[in-house]
This record gives C-alpha cells, sequence and structure tokens, in this order.
C-alpha cells in the first residue's frame, strides 16, 4: 500500500490525488499506527505542498485538505456512515419512537390532572375557582390551566398502564427521599427538633390527604371507561403501602449501587500472558513478514515483527520459510534474509540452535534439489555468508554446524568453498585464512576420506587457508564501470567503511588505489548515496560526515582531491545542474576536512581542456561559496 501510495504523490495529474485522497479516507486509520507514522507524515506534508502550490484545481485541493482534517480529527469523518441500517437498528428506532409516545401521553394526563385541579378537585375550602394561583395550607401553590376538552386518541390508550406504573413508582420513590431527608436533617441539627417535627407533620398531612383522596382521582375520569380490569385487578392486590415503599427503597438502593458502581473507574483487566503460537500459524505469519520485508526492505520493522511473534522454540520455521522463499529468488534477495537472519541472531531473538534446525531441514534434501536448482549451493551460501561478514555467529562453529547434514553426501566441502568466495568479496584473502585458521578448522573434517585434500585446495584456490599464501597471486583487474557498480552496491547496503577498505584491500593493488579513476569512482558512488531525491534536490549531510574518513584515507593529496572535484563537477553535468546542489556539497566537503582550500582554488582556476565540459554552469553556481571563502581568509588574516 505504502507503494501504491508514493506512485500516486509522485503523479501530480489531477486523476492521481484524486485516487490517493480515496484511498487513504478508505484505508489511512489502519496505515497510520505508531511505526508508520514518520512514513505518514511525510506523505501528508507533501500533500501540504501540493495544496500550497495551487497547480490543481480547487476540486483536487478541497479533497487533499479534507483528508488533512480527517486525519486531524483521528480518522473520525464528520458526516457518520449513511449505509443501510441493521435490524437492531430499526428496532432501537422503535423503541425510541414507543418511548415518545409515552412521553406525550404523560403530558396529556399532568395536563388533564391540572385543569381537575383548578375546578377545586384539589384545594378543597380555599380554591376560588379562579385562573390565579391557589394557595394551599401547606405552602403548595397551584396554577390551573385552561381546562377545554383535549381529544383524546384512543390508539395511545393501551399505553397508559405503563404510565400509571410510572406515577406510582415516582410517587413512592418521593416519599423516601422526604423521610430520608427529614433524618438527615434531625441528624444534623438536633436542637431544631421542633421545625423538623412540624415537616414531618405537614408531610403526613398531604399524605394522608392523597390517601384519603387517592394521587390518581383526576385520572379516574379516563379510567373508569378503558381500564376497568387493571383497577378491579390492583384493588385486589394485598400489598400495602410499606412494601411499596420498602421495594421502592431497594430499587433504590440498586439504583445508587449501579451508579456507584459506574462513577468508579473500573479495574485495569489482568494482563494475560500471550498464547504461544502453533507451528501452522508461525507458518502463515512468517511467509507475511518475509515476503514484507523483501518488498520494503524494512530491516527494523522485520525485526520487530519477529519478536513479537514470542516464539522462540518454533523460530527455525522462520528460517526455513526465508531460505525457501529466496532459493529461486534474486541474488539481493538471498543477501538481504541472509542480513535479517544476522540481526536476529546478534539480537538474540534468533537462537543459533533454531537457526541452524531451520538450515538442516533444508540441507538435508539440497542435494536432491540440485537436480532443479543447478547451483542451490551458491545460493545457500548467499543466504549463509552475512552471518559470517557481520560477526553474527562464529565461523568454526557456524561451519561445523552446517555441515552435519552434508557430511554423508560427501558435498560439506562444496558449501564451504562457495561462502569462501563469497567472504572473499568483501575481505582479503588473508582476513578469511586467518578467521580459518582461528577456528581450527581443517579441511580433512569436510572432505570424504578418499579425495586428496591438497589436490582440492588447489583446484578450488583455497591455498590462503593453509597459513602458507597470505594472498592470492593475482587479483582480477575491475573496469571503471564494474568499480563503481561494486562500490555504489557497498553504500546502497549502506556498509561501514571498516568493510568498504576490506573490499578495496581485497580487489585492487597499491596502484589501482592511487589512480585517478578509483578516486573518481569513489568520489562520484559517496555523493550518489549522499543525494536526497526531492524537489529541489537535497545533500545528506550526515552520509556525507559518516563516508568523511573513508574519502580522507584515498584523497591523500590535493591533486586527488582535485579530480574528486572534477567527478562532482561531472555528477552534477550528469544531473544536468540542479540549482544549488554543487553549492551544498562544497559547503559539506569543506566543512567535514575532505577538501582543502587550496584544492578549491585550483579548481577553479584550472583550464585543463578535458575538463571544461559544464565547467562554466558549475563555476557561476558557486560564486557565492568562493566570495565567502575569501573574505573569510581576509578576516582570518587581519585577526
Amino acid at each position: 500500500m505504502h507503494d501504491c501510495i508514493v506512485k500516486l504523490l509522485k503523479n501530480h495529474d489531477e486523476e492521481s490525488l484524486e485516487c490517493l485522497c480515496r484511498l487513504l479516507s478508505t484505508i489511512g486509520k489502519d496505515l497510520d499506527f505508531e511505526k508508520a507514522k514518520p512514513r505518514m507524515d511525510q506523505y501528508f506534508h507533501q500533500m501540504e505542498k501540493i495544496i500550497k502550490e495551487r497547480k490543481t484545481s480547487s476540486r483536487i485541493r478541497f479533497m487533499l485538505q479534507d483528508v488533512l482534517d480527517l486525519r486531524k480529527n483521528n480518522w473520525v469523518p464528520r458526516r457518520g456512515d449513511q449505509g443501510p441500517k441493521t435490524i437492531d437498528q430499526i428496532h432501537k428506532e422503535a423503541e425510541l419512537e414507543e418511548h415518545r409516545e409515552q412521553i406525550k401521553v404523560q403530558q396529556q394526563l399532568l395536563s388533564k390532572k391540572d385543569s381537575s385541579q383548578g375546578r377545586g378537585g384539589r384545594g378543597g375550602p380555599h380554591s376560588s375557582g379562579g385562573r390565579g394561583s391557589q394557595t394551599q395550607d401547606e405552602g403548595w401553590n397551584i396554577v390551573p390551566i385552561t381546562t377545554k376538552n383535549r381529544p383524546i386518541d384512543t390508539s395511545r390508550l393501551s399505553k397508559i398502564t405503563k404510565v400509571r406504573l410510572f406515577f406510582d413508582l415516582l410517587y413512592n420513590t418521593y416519599l423516601l427521599c422526604r423521610n430520608s431527608s427529614s433524618r438527615d436533617r434531625s441528624d444534623r441539627d438536633r436542637g431544631d427538633r421542633d421545625r423538623g417535627d412540624r415537616d414531618r407533620d405537614r408531610f403526613d398531612r398531604f399524605d394522608s390527604r392523597r390517601d384519603d383522596r387517592g394521587l390518581d382521582r383526576p385520572r379516574q375520569a379516563i379510567t373508569k371507561r378503558s381500564f376497568s380490569r387493571e383497577n378491579e385487578d390492583r384493588r385486589g392486590d394485598s400489598r400495602g403501602p410499606a412494601d411499596s415503599v420498602r421495594r421502592v427503597s431497594s430499587m433504590t438502593e440498586n439504583r445508587d449501587r449501579g451508579s456507584r458502581e459506574l462513577s468508579a473507574p473500573a479495574p485495569p483487566p489482568p494482563v494475560q500472558a500471550k498464547p504461544a503460537l502453533s507451528e501452522e500459524e508461525l507458518d502463515k505469519k512468517s511467509k507475511s513478514i518475509i515476503e514484507e520485508y523483501l518488498h520494503i526492505n524494512d530491516m527494523k520493522e522485520a525485526v520487530q515483527c519477529v519478536q513479537e511473534l514470542n516464539s522462540a522454540s518454533l523460530l527455525f520455521v522462520f528460517v526455513r520459510n526465508g531460505v525457501e522463499s529466496t532459493l529461486e529468488r534474486s541474488t539481493i534477495a538471498r543477501e538481504h534474509v541472509g542480513l535479517l537472519f544476522q540481526k536476529l541472531v546478534s539480537a538474540r531473538i534468533l537462537l543459533p540452535e533454531q537457526y541452524y534446525k531451520g538450515l538442516q531441514e533444508i540441507l538435508e534434501i539440497a542435494d536432491d534439489m540440485a537436480i532443479d536448482i543447478p547451483h542451490i549451493w551458491l545460493y545457500m551460501a548467499e543466504i549463509i555468508t552475512p552471518m559470517l561478514q557481520e560477526g553474527g555467529i562464529p565461523m568454526g562453529q557456524l561451519f561445523r554446524e552446517v555441515s552435519k547434514p552434508l557430511l554423508p553426501m560427501g558435498k560439506a566441502a562444496i558449501l564451504l568453498v562457495e561462502i569462501f568466495n563469497l567472504l572473499c568479496k568483501g575481505l582479503s584473502h588473508k582476513k578469511a585464512g586467518a578467521m580459518w585458521l582461528e577456528a581450527g578448522l581443517s579441511w580433512i573434517d569436510f572432505l570424504p576420506e578418499e579425495e586428496d585434500v591438497n589436490k582440492f585446495v588447489i583446484e578450488q584456490e583455497m591455498e590462503f587457508t593453509l597459513g602458507e599464501e597470505s594472498e592470492k597471486p593475482s587479483k582480477k583487474e575491475l573496469t571503471a564501470e564494474e568499480l563503481s557498480k561494486h562500490l555504489d552496491r557497498l553504500l546502497q547496503e549502506k556498509a561501514n567503511n571498516q568493510r568498504i577498505y576490506d573490499w578495496v584491500e581485497a580487489n585492487l593493488d597499491e596502484q589501482k588505489m592511487s589512480s585517478n579513476q578509483f578516486v573518481r569512482a569513489l568520489m562520484m558512488s559517496v555523493c550518489q548515496s549522499a543525494l536526497i531525491c526531492e524537489n529541489p534536490y537535497k545533500v545528506d549531510v550526515e552520509q556525507i560526515t559518516q563516508r568523511a574518513k573513508l574519502l580522507q584515507k584515498y584523497l591523500s593529496d590535493e591533486t586527488k582531491e582535485l579530480q574528486a572535484l572534477y567527478a562532482l563537477q561531472a555528477l552534477m553535468l550528469q544531473m544536468e545542474q540542479p540549482a544549488n546542489l554543487l553549492r551544498m556539497f562544497f559547503d559539506a566537503l569543506y566543512d567535514e576536512d575532505v577538501i582543502k582550500e587550496e584544492a578549491f582554488y585550483k579548481w577553479e582556476s584550472s583550464k585543463d581542456p578535458a575538463e571544461q565540459l559544464g565547467k562554466g554552469v558549475a563555476l557561476k553556481s558557486v560564486t557565492a561559496f568562493f566570495t565567502w571563502l575569501r573574505e573569510a581568509e581576509s578576516e582570518s588574516d587581519n585577526s
């Protein structure tokens, strides 16, 4: 998905940007997790730049802005999903509608009751029958409303039973609350007993009048016709008011206890140990991790995913899948998987025993697989060698373990020869031979008994492992193109400087290392690896800083520094002279003390006919750099 997003961002046409908006609106929430946040930030930064440039239509800019707003709102859309409703939603809406109808009926009943009270039903001898408020001896005010006969919808009468139950519950709750309130006031202020008595007496008078008249009297004009059966049932109920109060008290206590439980913060759920994966589940997960790693080449992400599997005793399945999935792919894929195994071993996530077990399952059938994969020993060596290059497992332990399944079939030495051939591309033969001797290894242990050891060593050119010859008698002559290709590969793999030193010493002699061809190839490869391909181009200063010692080692004098500047001039010409890029390289090289002032001045004044192509444009682009250089020099002289 990240590849799709990058491709859509690179194409600034409206169709691609519209597809990008729809894609991020759909899956952006799933992609925007903590580990992928830097990458998502970069995408949205590019989208903001597109909006600010105003090179697209308003419709596309608004779509992009909507996606930006959606992310700022934690991927919660402003409008909810208006899709088809589920059956549960329909039932809930029906219940809400029924509840609204009940509220309407309650309002009608209250209005009817108030109108009856206004006519004198509640006021007793103190009622005047007028429209004004009427005050009773307890201090209650009754404000009557206009008494008009309101039409009643008979289809709603079946719901009034629930309303009566609601009023009964409401009244009993009211009794309980008033009694508890009176008790609380009495406890707080025992000196004011008379006032508490008056309150309770007044409440008792109100309660007795209610018992005489009945709270439901105003409603009986309606219920005598509609609910006679219900009234008979209620009259037959033997429970008294005390039972109702106790029932309501119990319900109130349950309600209060429930509210306290809801308001109290819930304790965090106990952390349960993640169940171990089965071998079948691990097989599926490991395949997806390997495929994703080979696709995006994110080592850190892959290591974390393997660690999260939490199945150290089954990681041989991961090793086996890694070998099987890359055995017939490219060399780069096999080397990347080998580097992943090394990182897992060095981080102690993958135990060496699990690594050997995963390889063993493949090595046991490797001789049979050679019929379909003739170069299987080379391919296995490409997977195993990174474990030695990066120091994951010592050579002696690694060679002895991987050879065990191959000794019965007499193929162990063949695999080791392929590993040495690859190892000597990054290390000198002297260092590779020293590793063999320090491990106490001997070819006799890996060859069949009937095979002549000396003959095998000579035929396979493994003399450096005998300790008699530390170097090969001759080294292969590399062309300029091959030299650049190897250096580019090492820099792309982010090899450290020591590894590059070893490769140079193993493949180039002294004369080649001091040649202009090597200096130019090295300078161009380092500068290309430091390019940040944005619009406009930028220089990764950290990369120049990291490779400063590498360049200083081989740019040992002013002549080689001048050749390095010529190589940089050629790179700018090849890139069609990007604005300000050469100045950024000059600043970085000068700050890291890779190129001295004298070399810069010599390049500026050089009239070499072979180096004039693109020189004029390059000089013009760094005029400010030389002005600053001269001013800084004059200031230092004056001081």
